[in-house]
């Protein structure tokens, strides 16, 4: 019921943008802004294109990213939450690296990667990473320290008090930050993409958008925007499956 208030709500946002859209086709009359109409009249011929290679290769560049940035970011921040030894030593930098554009690295990461698939997984792995590494440094640090008590009184050892205290209290926060994160990687595919590679939605869109192909460069555009909605939404069935709980 939850899942589908929410594919309601971005149905609700999507006609709404569409109209918007329909309105400044209509009052502008120029080719820089097509009617929705001729964009989606052309679906079947971007399909037969090719899109969705496109779409395979960005999803594939995020999950890459998200997988490592998840393996890392859930040590790095549980270690800085239970040590503060580690905190001391990680938190200068976590706390300097976090707001710096990680897009402003993409010359580096292909100097030292390549042009291909590494240089753009790197990027995403930076967007995400610091965001998850925060998430769940703060919700370990937020867990009452009676919690670790009673489990200790009871003879737990650190495995069980991991298990049974630590993953539970910070999965809320930790696919929260992952919803956020996804968002901001999508959005930047546009930039990573346009780069070194001749497949992905960002590249997609950027050569279309060479070519003055606007009707082609609004569908790459629709297209992405769905796809990061269904990331969204594949986020929020997993979340709530997992954190029953906090529902």
């Amino acid at each position: 019921m939850k899942m589908l208030k929410k594919a309601y709500v971005f149905l609700q946002g999507f006609l709404l943008v569409n109209l918007l859209w329909l309105v400044a086709s209509l009052i502008m009359n120029t080719n820089v802004i097509p009617s929705p109409l001729l964009v989606y009249k052309n679906f079947s011929n971007i399909i037969n294109n090719g899109v969705l290679f496109h779409v395979f290769y960005s999803l594939k560049r995020v999950g890459l990213g998200l997988l490592f940035s998840t393996a890392v970011g859930l040590f790095v921040g549980i270690l800085m939450a239970v040590s503060d030894r580690w905190n001391k030593i990680l938190n200068p930098i976590v706390y300097f690296s976090y707001p710096i554009p990680k897009t402003a690295l993409l010359p580096i990461a292909m100097i030292l990667l390549g042009m291909r698939d590494g240089s753009k997984v790197l990027i995403m792995f930076l967007i995400m990473v610091f965001q998850i590494i925060v998430a769940v440094r703060d919700a370990v640090l937020k867990i009452d320290d009676t919690m670790y008590q009673v489990l200790i009184c009871s003879g737990a050892n650190k495995l069980q008090i991991l298990k049974h205290v630590i993953i539970p209290a910070m999965l809320p926060d930790l696919f929260t930050s992952i919803r956020i994160s996804l968002g901001t990687a999508v959005s930047v595919l546009f930039f990573v993409e346009g780069y070194g590679t001749k497949y992905g939605m960002g590249y997609y869109i950027v050569n279309a958008w060479s070519r003055i192909n606007y009707i082609d460069m609004y569908a790459g555009i629709i297209v992405i925007s769905v796809v990061g909605f269904l990331l969204f939404a594949l986020v929020d069935l997993i979340s709530g499956y997992v954190c029953k709980w906090s529902n």
